[in-house]
């Protein structure tokens, strides 16, 4: 479990964070949702350990992890980017570092078939779809077992179909790992449709942090309902203009 205590982060006195207080649960799956601008990828950044909160407290299993370096913490990310080498192959990138952690072949192989990698292990990164380079990044980062995955954007990059399956390859792995997911997002269909818990942030602050449900019946206060409610019936309406058009139907 983690827990967020009092917390609040300052660039040359300018406030990014204010007054967070915040408790993720052992295998949850929690989006913290908001604007460009918002304070969501700073508070990523301290979580992580890349970043040092100005005031405040982080807990992860009842031990104060606040001055605790990133690489001490029992977490990893996947960065928007994917960060993976482009001179190794799928398999070379995805097992990158397994030596030094001396990740045994049956556990490699159990998460290649999780990811449904196997095709594609002997192919250079720049063969592979943005689904598939996606699945790879996963899979390095989860080679080194973290026990909280921190995910920034991870469908930004991704249409279609393709952003429905890591969607649901995501769900899949929290829940077969037990493992807790957090997840950056300016998409509020990304996080109403992944997580059990979504943290609004607005200007720095937390607007409403409710299961996607409670969002929904029970709007906290004006930002999040539009930013949430109209962005997401703008969304649906687009859609159906699109199939309307596509079956050659006007549309008024």
């Amino acid at each position: 479990m983690l827990v967020i205590k009092n917390l609040s982060k300052a660039f040359h006195q300018q406030a990014v964070l204010k007054n967070i207080n915040l408790t993720i649960e052992t295998g949850e799956i929690v989006s913290i949702l908001g604007q460009s601008g918002s304070g969501k990828t700073t508070l990523l950044n301290i979580i992580l350990g890349l970043d040092q909160a100005t005031e405040g407290q982080l807990f992860f299993n009842n031990q104060d992890i606040t001055t605790v370096p990133m690489e001490k913490r029992p977490f990893n990310i996947v960065f928007q980017d994917y960060a993976l080498f482009p001179n190794l192959t799928a398999y070379q990138n995805l097992t990158y570092g397994c030596k030094k952690k001396q990740v045994p072949q049956n556990e490699i192989n159990e998460l290649v078939d999780l990811l449904n990698l196997s095709p594609h292990l002997n192919k250079p990164i720049q063969q592979l779809s943005g689904g598939q380079k996606q699945r790879v990044a996963l899979g390095r980062t989860l080679m080194t077992k973290p026990e909280i995955l921190l995910l920034d954007e991870p469908l930004s990059a991704l249409d279609g179909v393709i952003k429905e399956s890591i969607k649901q390859k995501i769900q899949e792995i929290a829940k077969k790992l037990n493992l807790t997911v957090i997840i950056v997002t300016h998409d509020p269909e990304e996080a109403m449709t992944m997580s059990d818990k979504i943290v609004v942030l607005d200007e720095g602050t937390i607007a409403q942090c409710s299961t996607p449900a409670e969002i929904i019946t029970q709007t906290s206060n004006r930002f999040v309902e539009e930013f949430i409610i109209q962005q997401l019936t703008l969304k649906q309406q687009n859609i159906q203009q699109l199939f309307r058009q596509a079956q050659g139907m006007s549309y008024e």
